[in-house]
């Protein structure tokens, strides 16, 4: 990699760990959204894991574990296996095909984020229900590196208090991305190694972005700052979708 690759890098997962840092997710798909503009969306996801693993940690833990693995370990089960496994389009392999897919969950995740439609209250026993969405959810991790859909749907659709969804967050999170990053380094374990100063860069300025997110969090109004990020997806979906036909 050249200077302006690691600044272009540097660049973005600050901007991706603001958004974090100010509404605690969005780092995956913002620094995917951005790198996918510049490089093959592979090379993005395998830049991508580390930060987004590194600073999910913190969600994982709570007080909410024992009944959430009860509810959604379907979930969890599906999501890792068909992150891994998943028998259609890959990201690792897909190539433009892959841009477009991820174009499409943007728009798809965008449009959703401003609409706010009323989700039905879904039961969370509901265990072929977790199952299905784990099993789309991991289909759509493996093909494009984001796995908001339909995960993130469906889990304010369970009504969970805010501090058990965080967790169920986390929790998610952090099994799609240990899945993609086995998957990633399997497929290109040479690439991998090459790309570990750009992967250190992402961190550290990952970490710098969610302080600086977290110190402006009480400055700004959370609904605006989240509905400008839905249509800043959209918009670059609607871009990466046009470069990708």
């Amino acid at each position: 990699m050249d200077t302006d690759t690691y600044l272009i890098i540097a660049a973005v997962f600050l901007a991706a760990g603001v958004v974090k840092g100010i509404s605690g997710l969005g780092l995956p798909t913002i620094s995917m959204a951005l790198l996918s503009l510049l490089m093959a969306p592979a090379k993005a996801a395998m830049l991508m894991v580390l930060p987004s693993f590194a600073t999910n940690i913190a969600q994982c833990f709570g007080p909410h574990w024992r009944r959430l693995a009860r509810n959604f370990w379907p979930l969890w089960a599906c999501l890792a296996l068909l992150t891994l496994y998943s028998p259609l389009a890959s990201i690792e392999t897909a190539g433009s095909r892959a841009t477009a897919i991820l174009a499409v969950v943007l728009i798809a995740y965008g449009t959703w984020g401003l609409w706010k439609p009323e989700l039905p209250e879904i039961r969370a026993e509901s265990r072929s229900t977790a199952a299905l969405v784990g099993t789309l959810s991991g289909l759509v991790a493996a093909a494009t590196g984001v796995f908001v859909m339909p995960l993130v749907p469906y889990l304010q659709s369970l009504r969970l208090a805010k501090e058990e969804f965080i967790q169920g967050l986390g929790i998610s999170f952090m099994i799609a991305t240990v899945a993609l990053s086995i998957r990633l380094g399997v497929a290109n374990a040479d690439e991998l190694l090459a790309n570990l100063p750009g992967c250190a860069t992402a961190l550290v300025t990952a970490f710098l972005g969610l302080w600086i997110g977290a110190r402006l969090r009480g400055r700004l109004n959370p609904t605006q700052f989240q509905r400008a990020l839905y249509g800043v997806f959209i918009a670059l979906g609607l871009i990466m979708l046009s470069r990708a036909l």
